[in-house]
């Protein structure tokens, strides 16, 4: 891979990325899978208490497949109460492991807001996005991803308002 097409790799990477999150952000919940490989997994869910996170195979915290994917993070999102969210991430660390596969980390700021009866709640998360990229048949996607959190301010009783 030359330099040149290294630096093409990794805007293609960062144009995936950015629809993941304006998806998200959307609910374009019919779009959301198609940034992701077809044997993608998340396991971006490890903060919230078990009954909430999601399973694949048993495993807690996992979520395997584009369709699934799509399917639990509008579940997280729309499950009691709509849910509205702002992400952001920047300056991304991306490497290639091959011709064909890289890894990135990106700082990551959320914002989640919903209401709870009369008062609205709030989860403002810092932390980082791990995720692993594959080439497939010529466009770079999602393939693996984790959320790991350095910190989170959010309303008090947040996750038992969420069960």
């Amino acid at each position: 891979m030359t330099e040149t097409e290294k630096l093409l790799a990794i805007e293609e990477i960062k144009q995936v990325f950015a629809r993941r999150l304006r998806y998200m952000d959307c609910k374009q919940w019919d779009l959301y899978g198609s940034v992701h490989t077809e044997d993608a997994w998340s396991e971006t869910y490890g903060d919230l208490p078990a009954a909430l996170q999601p399973q694949a195979g048993g495993v807690r915290n996992k979520v395997v497949g584009p369709q699934a994917l799509a399917a639990a993070i509008r579940h997280f999102m729309e499950h009691r109460t709509p849910i509205t969210s702002v992400h952001h991430a920047h300056t991304p660390e991306i490497e290639f492991i091959s011709d064909t596969t890289a890894t990135g980390i990106w700082p990551m700021e959320d914002h989640l807001w919903w209401r709870d009866g009369a008062h609205e709640e709030h989860l403002h998360g810092y932390g980082h996005y791990l995720e692993h990229y594959r080439k497939v048949e010529g466009r770079w996607l999602i393939c693996y991803r984790k959320l790991t959190r350095l910190r989170v301010d959010r309303t008090p009783g947040f996750y038992d308002r969420l069960a």
